[in-house]
């Protein structure tokens, strides 16, 4: 299993933790942030793959910013992922 951390930019939430077991994520965790709706989101994507994840969640914008702790969910899934195959 390999753990990876992702520091966000432009969100509430600083930091996602996660690992990744082939091409799947668990234990999703934030750093601040909107605690009672990124820890549904944690355990929503519990277990789901990386191309699922994205496919949901990347694009996803919170009020007026470019960006969502969804969305850099998202991007740090598949950097995680790359940085897990090197």
């Amino acid at each position: 299993m390999f753990h990876y951390e992702y520091k966000t930019s432009g969100t509430c939430s600083s930091l996602i933790s996660f690992d990744i077991e082939g091409d799947k994520i668990h234990n999703v965790s934030f750093q601040r942030g909107c605690n009672g709706n990124l820890k549904a989101i944690s355990k929503l994507v519990e277990g789901m793959s990386i191309d699922r994840v994205e496919e949901l969640l990347k694009g996803n914008t919170c009020g007026s910013k470019g960006t969502s702790c969804a969305d850099q969910l998202a991007i740090a899934v598949r950097k995680g992922y790359e940085e897990s195959l090197k």
